[in-house]
């Protein structure tokens, strides 16, 4: 199980937002990938990201200071 969850580490690590390119960070909370360039927020559904921006929810402004302030604290 451990080899599992490297594995989809390392695939978190590579993806990047389809629209924007950019990075996109975990939110353990609402099991879902953040694209802050995007305000998108992508599903992961068995433990497959659904990278389509046609299936992404937006962030609202709230919740991109939330996440802004949380992924990117220094």
């Amino acid at each position: 199980i451990k080899d599992i969850k490297l594995i989809n580490k390392s695939l978190l690590n590579m993806l990047v937002c389809p629209v924007t390119k950019g990075k996109v960070y975990y939110n353990k909370d609402s099991n879902e990938l953040i694209s802050l360039s995007a305000r998108l927020a992508f599903k992961i559904e068995d433990d497959i990201p659904v990278m389509l921006e046609s299936e992404a929810r937006q962030i609202d402004h709230e919740e991109y200071e939330k996440f802004k302030n949380l992924f990117l604290k220094k």
